[in-house]
């Protein structure tokens, strides 16, 4: 099977999407928890890791679904 490079761009730009919304939630979240010690920002943090972490594994199971990836 081939890969479908307009599926492939537009789970790209999503996932990118996803991932600049989740640094900014992360950045924000670290600054609320060092810098006005905020103890709930700790876990807003891991959660906006995770879902950083998460758009990434779904871009790369897409790709693999195709037969496109690794």
């Amino acid at each position: 099977m081939s890969i479908d490079l307009q599926a492939a761009k537009r789970r790209l730009m999503i996932m990118g999407a996803i991932d600049l919304a989740a640094i900014v939630a992360a950045l924000a979240a670290a600054a609320g928890y060092f810098g006005l010690h905020l103890g709930w920002a700790l876990a807003a943090f891991a959660g906006a890791l995770a879902i950083g972490f998460g758009a990434q594994i779904w871009f790369i199971a897409g790709l693999r679904r195709t037969g496109g990836g690794a």
